[in-house]
């Protein structure tokens, strides 16, 4: 069933595309959201390996074993959760031995840098060891991720920060499919006036899509998130890549690397589908909306006063 957008706007006629509007406003926490004790003790833990779980939206990785052995793997978790867009992240350690070695709480830590390069999607880590959490605090990287002593504090911590201004697309894979994002990222950027960010997004999506397109040949998603000053925009296949499709990484590589001179950061994720989640983060500062007074005053005396001023 198609969907019309949830904007003053509208797409170009005889585009056959499946539109899927999301609020772009902030929705303030509410306490009443917060997860019970009975709910995070009712989690099963697995003797070793990772879980996961979703809670409220939270995707939750319940670890246990010794970090080493599955710190690898709790990486690549991370990874696929955020391709998802979740409201956040919780890496549960609460089974995890105690006396993690230093190198694993390093490369744990490590995982800092998808908060810093990728943001609005806060990580946390729920660890009952001092020791880890005072590591993890430490650690430059380390200092981007909400690190607490149980999963209860961790889903709390993590369902405290704001909502994000969000606005989605799913595209068919047609030759339309380019232009019709280009349209939908401009449309979305005037909404939340982000003119300024207009011209390097919409070529970036157009790129994006592009490469999706030529991988998988599926339908795409198209997310635009915006947080406090940065601007993150995904595209999603889902799909291995198509046969006889090699030259798609050479389009993927020209793709990326004109997105990486328009963009702070970008990158590829894996999806649990077989597919791929292109991502990139720009800088985006909202512009200030003129006050009355300050258009008052750049109008003409007589156009103020309701006179037409003769020509």
């Amino acid at each position: 069933m198609e969907q019309l957008p949830n904007s003053p706007h509208t797409l170009c006629a005889g585009l056959d595309h499946k539109i899927l509007p999301f609020s772009a406003r902030y929705v303030p926490y509410l306490p009443i959201e917060l997860p019970n004790q009975q709910e995070v003790r009712a989690l099963e833990v697995p003797r070793h390996g990772i879980r996961r779980r979703a809670v409220r939206q939270v995707a939750v990785l319940e670890v246990a074993g010794r970090l080493s052995d599955v710190v690898d793997e709790l990486g690549h978790a991370i990874r696929l959760a955020l391709a998802h867009g979740p409201r956040g992240v919780v890496c549960d350690l609460s089974a995890v031995l105690p006396g993690g070695e230093p190198i694993a709480v390093e490369m744990l830590a490590a995982a800092g840098h998808h908060v810093r390069d990728w943001p609005g999607i806060p990580v946390a880590v729920a660890c009952p060891d001092p020791a880890v959490r005072d590591a993890l605090s430490a650690h430059p990287m380390g200092r981007h991720l909400i690190v607490t002593d149980s999963l209860f504090s961790a889903l709390t911590a993590v369902l405290a920060t704001p909502y994000l201004m969000v606005q989605c697309l799913s595209l068919a894979p047609h030759p339309t499919a380019p232009r019709a994002s280009r349209n939908f990222v401009t449309r979305t950027l005037l909404d939340w006036q982000l003119e300024q960010a207009v011209p390097a997004v919409s070529r970036a999506v157009g790129e994006l899509v592009t490469s999706s397109s030529i991988h998988a040949g599926t339908d795409i998603d198209i997310s635009l998130v915006w947080d406090r000053g940065a601007l993150r925009l995904t595209v999603r296949d889902h799909g291995p890549a198509l046969p006889g499709q090699a030259s798609h990484l050479d389009v993927q590589k020209r793709g990326l690397t004109v997105v990486t001179g328009l963009s702070r950061s970008c990158g590829v994720l894996p999806a649990d589908d077989g597919g791929q989640v292109l991502w990139a983060v720009f800088d985006a500062p909202r512009t200030p909306a003129p006050s009355p007074r300050s258009t008052s005053a750049a109008r003409p005396v007589d156009e103020v006063a309701g006179i037409a001023t003769p020509i």
